[in-house]
């Protein structure tokens, strides 16, 4: 199994750099990068995927709304160029009040436009051009759109959850990236439901890329009230509060996996059992400095071992 972290975006560029690096040391596989109002995602990531040579970078995720798929192709081909093959390209619905009160654009048919999206771009980033006229968007560049170097092809990712968008990425995307969704909503709900859509279309097994808000700590209770404060945000999402109650959890903390190595351990190996292909662990740092390269030891040794 492939196990990787995000990387905070609250540093400069160099200390990105840093902990990349420290990532890879450990003998984690990928590091990745969210998307804020503030860093460009996948600019970091491929500068990131180039000052350190063998570690897998990823983006999750840009949501569509406010991009178009000939500007993110764009950027995405140019990070995949950057880093020899090594980026991934995550992509999301976003929320209607990020949407609405960041772009001023209303939050209409995310579904739809997740499908045109994906479908532009599949186009965009395999054959270098595209020729499509949907509903809500068009890409029909006439100039070539191509990126030399940029093979293989971006990988596409989807953090969907929901039935809709899971059927829409099991037919157009490579996989998916849910967040705050235990074992039991995976197993049950999730990879069930993406993968019989990728059956359907004649596609591959999606890739499941669990994201896992977890730490190794001694000082378990003060990290689970850190992390119920900090996770708190997600618990406003009509999309969050269904998957944390599939999974079986009231709040977001509740999907941390907190504790000592043989209890983390533990739950890697539910994730992996319960369909994810791979693991990336998030907020490592909420217990401090010591507790985040700890957490990092662990995992590198659990992806080599």
């Amino acid at each position: 199994m492939t196990i990787g972290v995000t990387l905070p975006l609250e540093d400069r560029i160099d200390g990105a750099v840093r902990l990349a690096k420290e990532a890879h040391e450990a003998g984690l596989r990928s590091a990745w990068f969210g998307q804020t109002f503030a860093y460009d995602s996948p600019t970091l990531a491929a500068i990131v995927g180039r000052e350190v040579p063998g570690l897998h970078v990823g983006t999750a995720a840009i949501p569509v709304f406010g991009r178009h798929p000939l500007l993110v192709s764009s950027q995405a081909q140019t990070a995949q160029a950057a880093t020899g093959g090594r980026y991934h390209l995550g992509l999301a619905l976003g929320t209607k009040y990020l949407t609405e009160t960041g772009f001023g654009i209303p939050y209409e048919r995310p579904v739809r436009l997740l499908r045109e999206f994906l479908t532009a771009l599949r186009q965009l980033v395999e054959t270098g051009s595209a020729d499509f006229r949907g509903e809500l968007l068009t890409a029909a560049p006439p100039l070539p759109a191509a990126v030399p170097g940029a093979e293989p092809p971006v990988p596409l990712l989807v953090a969907a959850m929901g039935p809709q968008a899971l059927r829409v990425s099991g037919e157009l995307a490579d996989g998916i990236l849910p967040l705050l969704a235990g074992p039991r909503a995976l197993a049950e709900h999730i990879v069930p439901a993406v993968t019989a859509a990728a059956e359907a279309a004649g596609r591959p097994a999606p890739r499941i890329v669990a994201f896992v808000p977890g730490v190794v700590t001694a000082d378990t209770e003060a990290v689970r009230r850190t992390a119920a404060d900090k996770l708190a945000f997600y618990e406003q999402f009509p999309s969050y509060q269904r998957v944390i109650g599939l999974s079986g959890g009231a709040r977001a903390a509740d999907l941390a996996v907190i504790g000592d190595e043989e209890t983390v351990a533990a739950e890697v190996r539910r994730y992996r059992e319960a369909g994810a292909t791979e693991v990336v662990f998030t907020a490592t740092d909420l217990g401090g400095e010591a507790d985040r390269r700890r957490t990092w030891k662990l995992l590198g040794e659990l992806a080599n071992g």
